[in-house]
């Protein structure tokens, strides 16, 4: 009961008080270019992973999935831990161990007790450095793998992104999906997955993050004791400079009248990373807001696109996004309609985009900022995201951008902002579309063109 009565007193922090309380990210360069970063907290678990500055844009046409394929072997052993011992050892210490892929990026993380971190740093050194990648794990991998592409066909929104990509950067390494193409998968050799291995993982190009109830101090020397063995290498000397990827305004269809809704995809080139304009563009997608028929709120959303979509039954959902890339990215606009809605939810759509660079008001401004703290002050919930956030920032921004900072810039956003960079992106560019199903009533490429600008008398 006294428990209870001390929770219900407790005050909650204000706004301002969070941001001022995050403690700060302290980072620690090792002699051989590995960065380790690390926020400490009091709680009773942390997440540890390393972030890796490789993926699908650092392969070619024939080793397209080597860096997917790498990751599925990396959780069946080590030459230290071969087979099963891997899993086990994490199991035992009754942690979370995972990883990703990404166009550019690769994760390896481990959720554990914070008494534990020593350990799994040790962990993701022997993941990293003592790849076994045996002649019948591949194997069995590959089998694995390819399943897995067929049963990737079925997810419609991300074969559609996938086919955006090919179109908007097509003969470029952005083109290429993630898990490779299932030609790739069958006939890459242990030869192939070893050089990836050596090229891409090098110290100059990782970055240890940690999160948690731990000190950055025992986190350095749990580094320095288990990745001073990895060679050094500067970043240039690693790995080939990335090429430019260009952007193509073009378009992808693959019509299916079998299938039930269409997925549409319509994009144009977006910032990269670092560019300040990321800000503003992502006050102007909380201003279009995201809708799935399955919600509530119908047409009373704030977001004038939703309430109109859920009116007039234009489409089951509907989300703007901007994917970033280190020197470019996809500005755009993602929905799912029946076959006999399309015209009208595109015309929708791409009208918001016009109303955006042309007469956004303070008002909605004022609200898509405050949706966007809520989702920055977000990141703050758990150990995981916290860890993720620091890698990833290390890796784009060569820093840990403090929430603080970040709440300045997006103060800093005002109606006359939004306008001239959604008109410096947008207005009269030619869009990349990809589009999958039933879609026979898509417009034409030069009609959804001319929607781009609007003529005025």
């Amino acid at each position: 009961a006294a428990l209870l009565t001390l929770t219900r007193k407790r005050g909650a922090a204000t706004y301002a008080q969070t941001l001022q309380n995050i403690p700060e990210t302290q980072v620690t360069t090792l002699e051989n270019g590995l960065r380790v970063a690390s926020e400490e907290s009091n709680q009773p678990t942390c997440t540890v992973g390393l972030w890796i500055e490789a993926g699908s844009r650092y392969e070619d046409t024939k080793t397209n999935g080597a860096g997917f394929f790498v990751e599925h072997l990396a959780f069946k052993g080590t030459k230290k831990r071969p087979g099963s011992a891997f899993e086990k050892e994490v199991e035992s210490l009754g942690a979370h161990l995972n990883g990703y892929t990404s166009r550019e990026q690769t994760a390896f993380y481990i959720k554990a007790l914070s008494k534990d971190m020593p350990k799994a740093v040790e962990l993701l050194s022997d993941l990293v450095q003592n790849f076994a990648l045996e002649d019948s794990q591949i194997e069995k991998e590959r089998g694995v793998i390819l399943k897995e592409l067929k049963e990737m066909d079925s997810n419609l929104a991300d074969v559609t992104f996938d086919y955006l990509h090919a179109t908007a950067y097509q003969g470029t390494a952005l083109a290429h999906t993630v898990e490779g193409t299932t030609e790739n998968i069958k006939h890459l050799t242990r030869a192939d997955l070893v050089s990836y291995v050596d090229t891409h993982f090098k110290a100059p190009r990782m970055v240890l993050a940690a999160a948690g109830g731990i000190s950055h101090r025992e986190l350095v020397d749990a580094a320095k004791q288990h990745f001073a063995g990895m060679p050094f290498a500067s970043k240039e000397d690693s790995v080939p400079a990335l090429t430019r990827c260009r952007f193509t305004g073009s378009e992808i269809r693959a019509r299916d009248d079998a299938l039930p809704l269409a997925h549409i995809a319509l994009a144009v080139e977006g910032p990269g990373w670092a560019d300040p304009d990321n800000v503003v563009l992502n006050v102007a997608n909380a201003i279009i807001g995201s809708y799935d028929r399955t919600f509530g709120g119908g047409k009373n959303q704030s977001s004038r696109v939703a309430a109109l979509a859920e009116e007039h039954k234009l489409c089951h959902s509907f989300e703007p996004f901007n994917t970033s890339y280190s020197d470019t990215g996809l500005f755009g606009f993602h929905f799912v309609s029946d076959p006999l809605a399309i015209d009208d939810m595109m015309f929708l759509a791409q009208g918001e985009w016009m109303r955006l660079c042309t007469s956004t008001t303070e008002s909605e401004v004022t609200r898509a900022k405050n949706y966007l703290r809520n989702a920055m002050v977000s990141q703050l919930d758990g150990t995981t995201r916290v860890c993720e956030n620091i890698g990833n920032h290390l890796l784009h921004y060569g820093r840990r951008i403090p929430l603080v900072e970040w709440d300045a810039r997006i103060s800093a956003v005002d109606a006359r902002m939004v306008r001239d960079v959604c008109s410096k992106y947008i207005y009269d560019k030619c869009p990349a579309i990809a589009a999958v199903g039933p879609i026979e009533q898509l417009f034409d490429y030069n009609r959804i063109r001319s929607a781009m600008y609007w003529v005025r008398l």
